[in-house]
């Protein structure tokens, strides 16, 4: 990691920017897999699984059998683990689902919002490196809270042309029956525009890689909504002299082996923290299987030493990270001051990786800086909120008068003969 002391706020900027590809070569690429499945459909969804999965493909839905061989392949221990999240995920989500009061604002006019499901939903669940079934938990469950008619989920296909087992073992489970092997920026396109398979949906959710993310945005421009910009995971670790260094390190390899394009902030006072965090790095990255990704992930990332908490915790709030972990003495009274991130944990026992799969809370959250405007997806990501309003003879004799003037003067006569009429019928 790349140590910076005391930078000036004038560095900040270029401190928190995180590795990207070069936009205009992305976009290019991008583009060209949507223009292209919208064109081909199938044909061209199969081809690119051969091409960028290395799978030739008999069909792009998951069949039953699979389904079923899955079960059986899936250890009951781990499907005891699956479950337990996604009681813990449901129990946190549940009482977002909530239902407006009727207000009445003022004599016969009575106004209420309802939350309505949005109907058909895609959820893109990431291959690659590393099956992320605990996303079709964070994913499945609020959808499910919310009531979605329609629920379909995209993942990539292994070189066997296969799904890992415990992705549709948790897809079951939170009750999801149609699954697709389709992956990248072409999963994103078929769900944008539809195919003759996977059928054209009004919301787009899931993290991927910086592919995936601008083809969401992308499809957002096509008239598709979708839950955030969610590219390459990140962390940021404030930390003092109470902070726990093995802690620290593990928190910081817990993001760093995601991804060659993730990237781990340590942000601290002491410049002791920072020798005894990089020590623990080194021992335990040695003992990772992921080697190799959480090296080139480190090679992106920074540790931050300030003269003082209240600098730090500026600079913190300056980043936006996606997680951020509070390992200091007075973690809760430092909590009050962040404006800036997707999730927080506090103290040396709150892991991010508790927030990854069980804890309750969902961790497909905003990085790359969008914390500053986007909160993570929950319940109310899958909803939409109706307003409703029920005016009787006595709420336009209470209120029209109002309404007429304002009309006239924006110079809008029809607005304010739509109240006249009621008026003087």
């Amino acid at each position: 990691m790349n140590i910076f002391t005391n930078p000036s706020r004038a560095e900040w900027r270029t401190l928190a920017t995180r590795p990207t590809i070069p936009l205009a070569d992305l976009e290019a690429r991008v583009l060209t897999i949507m223009d292209d499945v919208s064109k081909r459909g199938d044909t061209a969804l199969l081809e690119y699984a051969e091409r960028f999965d290395k799978a030739q493909l008999r069909a792009l839905q998951v069949s039953e059998e699979e389904f079923l061989a899955a079960e059986k392949e899936v250890p009951h221990d781990l499907k005891d683990a699956i479950h337990l999240a996604i009681q813990n995920v449901r129990r946190f989500h549940e009482p977002q689902f909530t239902h407006s009061d009727i207000i009445e604002t003022q004599a016969g006019v009575r106004c209420w919002r309802k939350s309505v499901p949005i109907q058909r939903v895609g959820l893109y669940i990431p291959g690659g490196t590393a099956p992320l079934f605990s996303t079709v938990i964070m994913l499945g469950v609020p959808a499910d809270i919310a009531g979605c008619a329609e629920r379909v989920l995209c993942t990539p296909p292994n070189s066997s042309g296969g799904v890992h087992p415990a992705i549709l073992v948790t897809a079951r489970a939170v009750g999801i029956r149609t699954v697709f092997k389709a992956g990248g920026a072409q999963a994103i396109a078929a769900m944008t525009f539809g195919t003759e398979t996977i059928p054209k949906v009004d919301k787009i959710f899931g993290p991927g890689n910086q592919y995936v993310t601008l083809a969401k945005q992308i499809a957002q421009r096509s008239g598709v909504a979708i839950d955030m910009p969610a590219g390459p995971s990140e962390v940021a670790v404030l930390a003092d002299e109470s902070c726990v260094p093995a802690f620290v390190a593990a928190d910081l390899l817990s993001q760093a082996e995601h991804g060659k394009d993730s990237q781990v902030i340590l942000i601290t006072t002491s410049t002791q923290v920072v020798e005894r965090v990089l020590e623990e790095i080194h021992a335990q990255l040695r003992t990772l299987p992921r080697e190799g990704i959480a090296t080139e992930a480190l090679d992106n990332s920074r540790a931050l030493v300030f003269n003082d908490m209240e600098t730090a915790m500026d600079f913190a709030n300056e980043y936006a990270a996606e997680h951020l972990i509070i390992a200091c003495e007075k973690a809760e009274e430092l909590a009050e001051k962040v404006v800036n991130a997707g999730s927080v944990f506090l103290g040396n026992y709150s892991p991010e990786a508790a927030g990854d799969y069980a804890s309750g809370t969902n961790h497909t959250l905003p990085n790359n800086g969008y914390a500053r405007a986007y909160s993570g997806v929950s319940v109310d990501s899958f909803v939409k909120k109706i307003t409703f309003q029920h005016l009787t003879q006595e709420g336009i004799a209470s209120l029209g008068a109002a309404v007429e003037r304002l009309a006239e003067a924006e110079g809008l006569m029809a607005h304010k003969n739509a109240i006249t009429v009621r008026r003087l019928g």
